[in-house]
């Protein structure tokens, strides 16, 4: 199981400039998340990877390759 923590939308003002140039500002108000879990399942199947990766040179380290006889 994995959770995630909800982004939060920043409630301050932010200047940018539009597509023309010219200076603006985004303005945000009330909540407006976006979802993060459809790029949360291949974020948690990559860092399973590696944990598994770094997990088995940990074992061949410590074990070297040793065949069961």
């Amino acid at each position: 199981r994995v959770a995630f923590k909800p982004t939060s939308s920043i409630m301050i003002h932010v200047d940018t400039v539009t597509r023309e140039g010219e200076a603006s500002q985004i303005i945000t108000k009330g909540r407006h998340d976006p979802c993060v879990g459809i790029r949360g399942v291949p974020v948690v199947e990559a860092m399973m990877a590696l944990v598994l990766a770094d997990q088995k040179l940990l074992h061949r380290a410590q074990c070297g390759d040793v065949a069961p006889d």
